[in-house]
This record gives structure tokens, sequence and C-alpha cells, in this order.
């Protein structure tokens, strides 16, 4: 916990330091007895300096003594609660006496729960990759897509198709897919057979099942949901047997 937390009797230039080397961009203040007193963010002593202080003002008066905590007693639900709160990006965890027992993240919680991990206040939550978070949006010629949800066995995505877009007939042999489409209308290629869908429509596709999506509308974007189960879910498990863009 010691590249989290700061004495409140160091200056803002050693709190600068320490945000620096932890890049969580916050610390838990300690008392001379190591009881948590207080937090201090980046935001905070950003608003110190344009208000007047110096770096080698002490931080006593600057850090945020009205703080939110849990104890590491407390459950799940009592962390989720508190994180409802978009004021609240971490908690410090403590013990009875007020020592710092241990540190969440909002980050944190949602990587726990992607990666389906068992909750316990004594985990190291900030050795999870909070990176994991953030999913880029893919542009494809058909259209986008954004991963929503990714772990070992699953992967979630939002699809949108341009009007008069189409993805390839393709397959993949490690991974199965349900589709909900959530908004439009379109036409599903599954085997050998065709469907029409539009918002509501279910489509099932198992592995090893040739299946394409096409959007029927020349104005309107066809958007689905998509999840994925199985061992593997990157590109290079996309086997296309014919595609409008040339990609095959």
């Amino acid at each position: 916990m010691i590249k989290y937390s700061l004495y409140s009797y160091e200056l803002l230039f050693d709190a600068l330091h320490k945000i620096e080397e932890n890049k969580k961009g916050f610390l838990i203040i300690l008392d001379d007895k190591d009881h948590v007193v207080g937090t201090l963010t980046d935001g905070d002593i950003r608003r110190a300096l344009l208000s007047g202080k110096n770096l080698n003002a002490q931080i006593e008066d600057i850090y945020n003594k009205d703080f939110k905590y849990v104890y590491d007693t407390d459950e799940f639900g009592d962390v989720v609660e508190i994180f409802k709160s978009i004021k609240i990006d971490f908690l410090p965890i403590l013990s009875h006496d007020g020592s710092l027992r241990n540190i969440i993240t909002k980050k944190n919680m949602h990587v726990l729960i992607m990666e389906d991990r068992e909750f316990d206040m004594n985990f190291d939550f900030l050795s999870l990759d909070d990176s994991l978070l953030e999913h880029e949006i893919y542009n494809r010629p058909w259209g986008i897509y954004k991963t929503t949800f990714l772990n070992h066995y699953a992967q979630s995505k939002i699809i949108k198709v341009n009007p008069m877009g189409e993805l390839s007939l393709q397959e993949h042999k490690r991974r199965e897919e349900h589709w909900v489409i959530i908004r439009g209308e379109g036409e599903v290629i599954l085997g050998e057979s065709v469907k029409k869908v539009s918002a509501g429509s279910f489509v099932y596709i198992p592995k090893g099942c040739k299946h394409k999506l096409i959007n029927k509308s020349d104005t309107k974007t066809l958007m689905v949901a998509e999840v994925q189960l199985g061992d593997y879910f990157g590109e290079d498990d996309i086997i296309r047997y014919e595609d409008k863009y040339g990609r095959v």
C-alpha cells in the first residue's frame, strides 16, 4: 500500500511524485499512527495549486477528510452501493481500528465481474488490468462493432451494419454465437436457410455453421447484440467463403 498512501504532514510535491508513480490519480492519507484520515486526488492537488498553494505546502489543509470507505468485514453489496455514486471512483478498505487494509477502484470492480472472479476483500484489486475495459470501436466495410465484454469463455459485442451493408458468409470453429436484433430489419443466412429478422428476433449460430447477416434497408442501420461462447475469440477464427468487400 506504500505506493498509494501518504502521511498528512507531507508536501504537495511528495503527493505529485507518488501519484505520478502509482498512475491511479489518488492517494490514501494516513496520520502518524497509520490510521486513514482522508484521501487526496490529482484534482484536489490541481485545485490547491490554482488557489495559490505551492509545492512545498503541506497536504494537511488540502486532502479530503469527508471521504467514503468500507471495512474489511463489509460485503460485495456494500461496495456496489457506494460505487453507484458517479463521484466515487475508489474506496479505501479499512480494518475496524482505522488502518488501511486494501484499496478497490470502480474499474477494479468491473474487471472483477468481467473475469468472473470471486469477490474477496483481501484480493489484490489494484493488480487487475483496468485496460480490459477500454475496448476499441472497430471499423469494417459494412459498419462498426464494439466489444462490451470479454473473458476466457465469452465475448459480447454491439454490431451496427450500415444500410445495404452485409457481413461475409463465414463460420467459426471455436465459438458459437447468439444474436439479438436490437433495431432495424435484415436477413440472416444460416446454413441452407434464410431468415428475415427485425427488432426482437433471436438467432443461434452453432460452431461450424455458415452464416451471414445482411441489412436490407437502404436508409436505416441494423443493430445487433452478439454473445459468443467458446474457448477462443480471435479474428483468425473467421473462415470466409464469400464477401462483398473482397476479403476472401
